[in-house]
C-alpha cells in the first residue's frame, strides 16, 4: 500500500504531499490544475519513463518520493538490492529527474536501477489510465488477464506445459538439424575420420617434436660437441697422457691446499675447507662430463630415424596445428564432435520417437490449460456481465472466448492436438478474445469494435472488480476510468471502486461528483498565485467534510456558491454512504422456507 507522497517541481506542482487513504482516495479539481501530475509522479515511481519536459519551469529537478507500507514480495525486492526497511516497516522510493533528462532512483536509502522501482511496482501497484484500455485490446493482453484471473489453476499445467515444451522443441530442432542436414554432417565426419586415421597411424606423443629436435641438433653437432666436452674435462682432470706443463684445476686445487694447511697459519688453515668444497664440486662436474662423452656419438642411423620422424609429425602440424600437443587437441576435439554427428538411422528414429513421445505429454498439458481457461472464462464472464449490469449496460454481456490456435503450413514444429495441428507458444496453444454484445440482439463483437469509449472505460472497470480477489497488487491507481459516462452509470463506477476498495487501496483521479461522493479521502489539486504576478502554481488539499460539500457542488456544473449546489452535494454525499454501509453489511442469512404438510 502507498500511504504517502510527495512531489516537489513537476509540472505545475512546487511542493505537495498526498496522505492516501487504505480505502479509496479521489482526487479532483478543474481542468489544467495538475491532477495528471498526480498520476505522472506514480508512474514514475513505478519505475516509467522520466521526461524531461515534466520538469517545472526554472526548476533543476523534479522529485518524486513515495512511503510504501510494503508487504513480502516488495521486501524480497528490497532485500535482493541491499535496500533498507524503516523501523516501521514501511520502504521510501525516490525518483529524481534532472531538468536536463538525466533520471536516478533510490530505494530505501540506497541507489538503485531505475527499473527495480519497475520490480517494486510489479508487487504493489498497478496504474489503469486510457493507455490500459488500449492494451486491453490486444489478444495478448487478454490472454494474460484471463490467466491472472484462473491463477494457479492455470499457472500450474502452464509451467509444466512449458518444462516439457523446452525439451520437445529442442528434441525436435535436432532431429530436424540431423535429417536436413545428413550430407553435410556425413561430408564432416568423412573428413574428421580421414584426420584421425592419420594422426593414429603416426601416434604422436605430448611434447614428442620438442624432444626430437634437442636430439637431431645433438646428433648433427656431435664432433664438435665432443670437442668442447673434451677440452672442458681436460682442464679439470688433465689429459689422459698427462703434460706437465698444462696442469689441470683440480691437481692446482690440490697443490694450493697442500701448501695452506703446511703454512702453519690458522687463517690461512681455515680457507682449506672451503678449497675441499670447490675440489668436490669439480670433481662432480669433471665426472659428468665424462659421463656425457661416453654417451656422445655420432649416430647417423639415429640422425636418420629422428630426421624421419620430425618429418612425419612435421606432416600432420602443417594441416592440423602448430605443434604436436596442438594436434592432439584437434584429435580430442574431433572425437567429440565425430559423436555429435551422428546420423544413423537408429540415432534418428530415437529421436523420432523421443519426440514424439514428448508431444503426447506436451499435448496433455495444454488440454490441462486449455480447460483451466474455459473454466476461468465462463466465471469471469460472468462475473464481468454481472457487474456490467450496474454500469447502466443492463443488457450488456461479455463473452470470453477460448479457442486453438490453428498452426499454418509453414508453421515449424505445430503441435498435433485433438485431430488439429496448433501452434505450441510459450503460453499454450489457445488465443483468448473478449468480445462484447452491446446491448440485446446485438452480434458479439470484439472489444475494439464493439465498445465506445465509455463502454470501454465500464467494461475495465467491470473486469477489474471481478478480478478484486485473484488480484495480488495491494494499490490500484485509476486516471479519469470514468470518461465519457454520467448520470446513473457515474454512481455505479463510484459504488464499484468503493467495493474494490474493500480489498485494495484505490487511488481514482475524476472529474464526476457521483465517483468522488464515495471517497474515504477526497484530495484537491487546485492553482495558487504567489504574490501578484508569476505563473499560477498548485497544491494538493485534503478535503474535509465541509470543504467537500464545496467541491462536489462545484463539479455539479460550478454550483458550489449556491444553496441548490450544496444541497445537491449533500445528497450525494449521503446517498454514497447508504451504499457503502449496504455493500459492507454482512449479508443475512434467509430464513428457511416453512414446510407444508
Amino acid at each position: 500500500m502507498l500511504a504517502e507522497m510527495r512531489i516537489q517541481g513537476l509540472g505545475v506542482i512546487d511542493d505537495a504531499t498526498l496522505e492516501l487513504d487504505p480505502g479509496l482516495t479521489v482526487l479532483t479539481g478543474e481542468t489544467g490544475a495538475g491532477k495528471t501530475m498526480v498520476v505522472t509522479g506514480l508512474s514514475l515511481l513505478g519505475g516509467g519513463r522520466a521526461d524531461a519536459s515534466r520538469v517545472a519551469a526554472g526548476a533543476k529537478r523534479a522529485v518524486v518520493e513515495g512511503r510504501f507500507a510494503a508487504g513480502a514480495a516488495a521486501l524480497a525486492v528490497a532485500d535482493e538490492v541491499g535496500a533498507d526497511a524503516d523501523d516501521d516497516g514501511t520502504l521510501i522510493a525516490v525518483r529524481t529527474v534532472g531538468a536536463d533528462g538525466r533520471s536516478r532512483a533510490h530505494l530505501g536509502g540506497r541507489s538503485v536501477p531505475v527499473g527495480v522501482l519497475g520490480r517494486l511496482a510489479e508487487a504493489t501497484l498497478a496504474v489503469h489510465g486510457q493507455n490500459d484500455q488500449l492494451r486491453l485490446l490486444r489478444p495478448v493482453e487478454q490472454r494474460a488477464l484471463l490467466d491472472r484471473f484462473a491463477g494457479d489453476a492455470v499457472g500450474g499445467p502452464l509451467d509444466r506445459y512449458r518444462s516439457v515444451r523446452t525439451e520437445w522443441l529442442k528434441v525436435a530442432t535436432e532431429l530436424t538439424e540431423r535429417r536436413d542436414g545428413a550430407r553435410r554432417m556425413a561430408q564432416e565426419a568423412d573428413l574428421l575420420r580421414h584426420g584421425l586415421s592419420e594422426i593414429g597411424a603416426v601416434d604422436p606423443q605430448p611434447g614428442e617434436d620438442a624432444d626430437l629436435l634437442a636430439q637431431s641438433r645433438r646428433l648433427v653437432a656431435a664432433d664438435d660437441l665432443r670437442e668442447v666436452a673434451t677440452a672442458a674435462r681436460t682442464a679439470l682432470v688433465g689429459a689422459e697422457e698427462g703434460d706437465p706443463d698444462a696442469p689441470a684445476a683440480l691437481a692446482l686445487i690440490g697443490d694450493a691446499r697442500h701448501r695452506l694447511t703446511g703454512a702453519g697459519d690458522e687463517e690461512l688453515t681455515a680457507l682449506d675447507a672451503r678449497l675441499a668444497e670447490a675440489l668436490a664440486l669439480l670433481g662432480d662436474v669433471g665426472a659428468e662430463l665424462t659421463a656425457y662423452l661416453d654417451r656422445l656419438d655420432a649416430d647417423p642411423e639415429r640422425l636418420a630415424a629422428v630426421l624421419s620422424r620430425q618429418s612425419d609429425l612435421k606432416a600432420l602440424t602443417r594441416k592440423y596445428a602448430a605443434d604436436v600437443d596442438g594436434v592432439l587437441a584437434w584429435a580430442d576435439d574431433a572425437r567429440r564432435r565425430l559423436d555429435g554427428l551422428d546420423t544413423s538411422e537408429e540415432t534418428l528414429a530415437a529421436l523420432a520417437a523421443r519426440r514424439d513421445e514428448l508431444a503426447v505429454e506436451l499435448a496433455g498439458h495444454a488440454a490441462e490449460v486449455t480447460a483451466a481457461r474455459t473454466e476461468a472464462a465462463a466465471r469471469l464472464a460472468a462475473g464481468t456481465t454481472a457487474e456490467l449490469g450496474g454500469l447502466a449496460m443492463a443488457d450488456a454481456r461479455l463473452l470470453v472466448d477460448v479457442r486453438p490456435r490453428e498452426a499454418g503450413p509453414d508453421t515449424p514444429h505445430a503441435l498435433r492436438h485433438g485431430g488439429r495441428h496448433l501452434v505450441a507458444g510459450t503460453t499454450g496453444v489457445d488465443d483468448v478474445e473478449l468480445r462484447l454484445v452491446a446491448h440485446g440482439g446485438a452480434t458479439p463483437q470484439p472489444l475494439h469494435r464493439g465498445a465506445s469509449g465509455g463502454e470501454l472505460s465500464r467494461v475495465m472497470l467491470a473486469l477489474e472488480v471481478a478480478l478484486a480477489g485473484a488480484d495480488p497488487v495491494p494499490t490500484m491507481v485509476f486516471d479519469e476510468v470514468d470518461a465519457g459516462v454520467g448520470g446513473r452509470a457515474a454512481v455505479e463506477i463510484g459504488r464499484r471502486l468503493a467495493r474494490l476498495a474493500a480489498r485494495h487501496q484505490v487511488i481514482v483521479v475524476t472529474h464526476l461528483p457521483q465517483v468522488a461522493a464515495y471517497a474515504d479521502r477526497h484530495l484537491v489539486v487546485d492553482k495558487a498565485v504567489r504574490g501578484g504576478s508569476g505563473p499560477a502554481r498548485s497544491r494538493v488539499r485534503t478535503l474535509a467534510e465541509g470543504d467537500r460539500i464545496v467541491e462536489l457542488a462545484r463539479m455539479l456544473a460550478g454550483l458550489d456558491d449556491t444553496d441548490t449546489g450544496r444541497a445537491h452535494a449533500e445528497e450525494l454525499l449521503g446517498a454514497a454512504r447508504a451504499h457503502r454501509e449496504a455493500d459492507r453489511a454482512p449479508a443475512k442469512p434467509k430464513r428457511a422456507a416453512k414446510r407444508t404438510r
